[in-house]
């Protein structure tokens, strides 16, 4: 495929996840979802399109953010429900030990205001209390580096930060971003992914660059300094330079791309609308993970 062409692809595919990811913002009804992720054979529902992965250093389980709800990848590899169904959290980190943040939507049983703003559980996600902007701001990303919090504020397309937890916010740039990444040792630095490329904030997101390639629709930061990009086309690449530089390293399995976290040596957790994927080796090479358990 001629390079014009293949980015004119990998382009209208990053602009219909940005166009997904404002939809719900809005007053006007949402586009439809995604397939569900596929999680192999067995019992129980679809996650629906996944919103983050991640890592849970107080029981080493893997936790999904879902458009249904909150999952976890359990010790026999079995994808149990956390906490009430049908919450679509849209921004989810794992801040500490049991310590989630998330936003988003309630789910139908809950009474709750749309959209949620920022909440925290602290069990887990077994419950959730609400911190702030309750009814105002629904965060499709959410990043925490030495204490800073970063929100990607989707209505209005705008970057917020909070040092006090969440607590308080300061409004930062206006970027029209799917995902963002904080330097996990300089939260001063701070990426986001855009139709045109990626761009750089160096002064805490008061300010972008101009972007850069190559197209990345998410991004992550690994503890150990590794930054894992994940292309419209499921292409994986690495940086070490703060995304100066990238190197594609692999591909991530089963098409359309929604979510990446890069954890310490070399581990990284990846989302497609083909499953959910683990690899040990970089990114290199992937295997599936996750699969429905009876009940759940």
């Amino acid at each position: 495929m001629r390079q014009p062409l293949r980015l004119a692809i990998l382009t209208a595919v990053l602009l219909t996840g940005l166009t997904m990811a404002t939809a719900c913002a809005s007053a006007a009804p949402e586009p439809p979802e995604p397939p569900p992720v596929a999680t192999g054979a067995g019992p129980g529902p679809g996650l629906g399109h996944v919103h983050a992965v991640d890592l849970n250093p107080a029981d080493g389980l893997i936790y999904v953010a879902a458009h249904e709800g909150l999952y976890r990848v359990g010790a026999a590899g079995g994808l149990e429900r956390v906490g009430a169904p049908g919450r679509d959290l849209m921004g989810f980190t794992i801040a500490a030990p049991d310590t989630f943040l998330s936003s988003g939507h309630p789910g139908p049983t809950e009474n709750a205001p749309d959209p949620l703003g920022l909440v925290r559980s602290t069990d887990a996600g077994a419950t959730w209390q609400p911190v702030s902007l309750a009814g105002e701001v629904d965060f499709h990303a959410l990043q925490v580096s030495s204490g800073t919090l970063y929100g990607l504020d989707a209505g209005r397309r705008m970057l917020r930060v909070s040092s006090d937890g969440g607590t308080t916010w300061q409004s930062r740039a206006t970027v029209a971003a799917l995902d963002l990444a904080v330097d996990p040792t300089d939260p001063a630095i701070v990426l986001a992914t855009t139709a045109d490329g990626v761009v750089a904030s160096r002064d805490g997101g008061a300010s972008f660059g101009a972007p850069s390639s190559p197209l990345l629709a998410f991004l992550s930061w690994s503890p150990d300094a590794t930054l894992y990009g994940l292309a419209p086309d499921g292409a994986l690449h690495t940086s070490f330079d703060a995304g100066a530089t990238w190197q594609r390293v692999g591909v991530v399995p089963g098409g359309r791309p929604q979510a990446v976290t890069g954890l310490a040596d070399g581990r990284v957790l990846a989302a497609t609308a083909g499953g959910l994927f683990d690899s040990r080796h970089g990114g290199h090479t992937f295997v599936p993970l996750g699969r429905p358990t009876q009940g759940s």
